[in-house]
């Protein structure tokens, strides 16, 4: 009896033991399932390497308060790749732009190597405007997942040359040496003005620019290749995010836009574990949210959308830290598989709450916008002439 009722137990804890099959898993809510107004335009925002710990150490620097909290809705998203649990930046923009899975490394493909229609390209031919403010170059990785389609996300040249075809509204941010000092001697300088773009650089001031501008279509770059840092004294974000988000308003009428933001190099200060400058760059990035805030709360129809693409440096807070001193420590200087929150105030914002694939927020944001079919093959236009 007694080598039965153990035989019993051992097999009780077993079957306990065993992970759930899918089936068993709780299920999403589907979004057609939730009441939700729909918004007028969409404010994207990427903290690029940025997750829970680099949001609590901007908490602990900040006076226990950050922008973050006054967002209404909150999720995880998980956020791996078709080859790995633990992304890169190309690969997780790619599943935000257009709702796919790619290899690490690649930009607006997906695994058999087709270009995916990415979200700008949907708002666009629904007549919607489109814009990207970023602290990298506006060939890097994420910005590049947005207009573009290339194997890799190192082609920068190639990827500049796909911004010809891409009709982005509105765009600032560094690499204007991809534009106008290639290897193939083009200059896509002049092929931009030729297609209506208005062009300047940190030669004139950017709210001067923006105040005088008479074209629809801006580039403002902010570096010959990457910008600098925030501790080199880099301040441009949230006024470009301000400025960006109203002449896109001015432009789209009742149409409506899509601005991408993108704090791009919280991630590079993880890659060098260099903590004071990972907090500048959280600081900076929190005021370019307050900037969509701002206009959301005068516009009424914007919905804002904040997450990270993935973790950065394996950044943990020690012992010993307190408000305004920050004990940390790093376990790598590449990325981590940690989920990544989500936040979202505004019209639509109560489809973001949960556990969700990064691939949703692209499909989220489809839905709310009315834009049409799921991803699909895209048609590229012919490479047009210099």
């Amino acid at each position: 009896m007694n080598r039965l009722f153990f035989i019993l137990i051992i097999g009780l804890a077993a079957c306990k033991s065993k992970p759930p099959q899918q089936s068993e898993l709780p299920q999403p809510i589907p979004d057609d399932s939730i009441a939700y107004v729909a918004p007028r335009n969409v404010v994207f925002m990427i903290g690029d390497g940025m997750s829970l710990a680099q949001i609590t150490a901007l908490n602990y620097s900040n006076g226990n308060r950050t922008v973050l909290e006054e967002f209404p809705y909150t999720a995880l998203q998980k956020p791996f790749s078709a080859t790995s649990r633990i992304t890169d930046s190309a690969a997780a923009a790619t599943a935000f732009a257009c709702g796919v899975r790619t290899q690490n490394g690649v930009v607006g493909m997906d695994t058999s190597g087709k270009p995916v229609t990415n979200l700008f390209e949907l708002a666009q031919a629904a007549g919607i405007r489109t814009g990207l403010v970023v602290t990298s170059s506006i060939t890097h990785a994420t910005p590049a997942a947005f207009y573009a389609h290339q194997p890799s996300r190192d082609l920068n040249e190639a990827i500049a040359s796909d911004l010809l075809r891409a009709n982005v509204d509105c765009i600032v941010g560094g690499g204007m040496a991809y534009f106008g000092l290639r290897q193939d001697g083009k200059n896509l300088l002049d092929s931009l003005r030729q297609r209506g773009y208005a062009l300047a650089d940190t030669t004139q001031p950017l709210t001067q620019f923006f105040k005088n501008a008479r074209a629809e279509r801006l580039i403002y770059f902010t570096a010959l290749y990457e910008p600098p840092s925030r501790l080199e004294d880099r301040t441009y974000l949230s006024q470009a995010t301000h400025e960006a988000l109203w002449h896109l308003k001015r432009i789209a009428g009742d149409k409506g836009f899509i601005l991408v933001v993108e704090g791009s190099q919280i991630d590079w200060a993880g890659h060098d574990n260099d903590l004071q400058r990972l907090t500048l760059e959280m600081e900076d990035f929190e005021q370019a949210i307050g900037a969509a805030l701002d206009f959301a709360h005068t516009d009424g129809q914007t919905l804002v959308i904040v997450t990270g693409d993935h973790e950065t440096g394996g950044l943990a807070l020690l012992p010993g830290s307190e408000m305004g001193n920050v004990n940390a420590g790093f376990a790598t200087t590449g990325h981590t598989a940690q989920l990544v929150p989500v936040f979202a105030k505004g019209p639509g914002q109560e489809l973001f709450s949960g556990v969700f694939d990064n691939t949703a927020i692209f499909h989220k944001i489809r839905r709310l916008l009315n834009l049409g079919a799921p991803p699909q093959q895209a048609t590229l236009k012919k490479q047009p002439a210099n």
